[in-house]
């Protein structure tokens, strides 16, 4: 099917220098990518929980006439 010709073109081409530098290089880069690609691993994602309220948290009362929120937490004004 192939003549004697195409075998040592073939032979010829796949033994040069570039095909065999460019091949090598090939395998330096992919080597250095899959490096990366294990030692680097996305921060997990922490999942948030709801936590249900057992109790309505209850709206502090408005201050009566003549009291002020000073007086409630035990402040003096100056």
């Amino acid at each position: 099917m192939f003549s004697e010709g195409i075998f040592t073109l073939l032979i010829g081409v796949v033994s040069s220098w570039q095909v065999i530098a460019i091949t090598i290089a090939l395998l330096i880069y992919l080597n250095i990518v899959f490096y990366v690609s294990r030692a680097y691993h996305r921060p997990r994602e922490k999942k948030v929980r709801i936590k249900k309220k057992k109790k309505a948290e209850e709206i502090p009362a408005a201050p009566k006439e003549g009291e002020s929120s000073n007086d409630e937490l035990g402040l003096e004004e100056e």
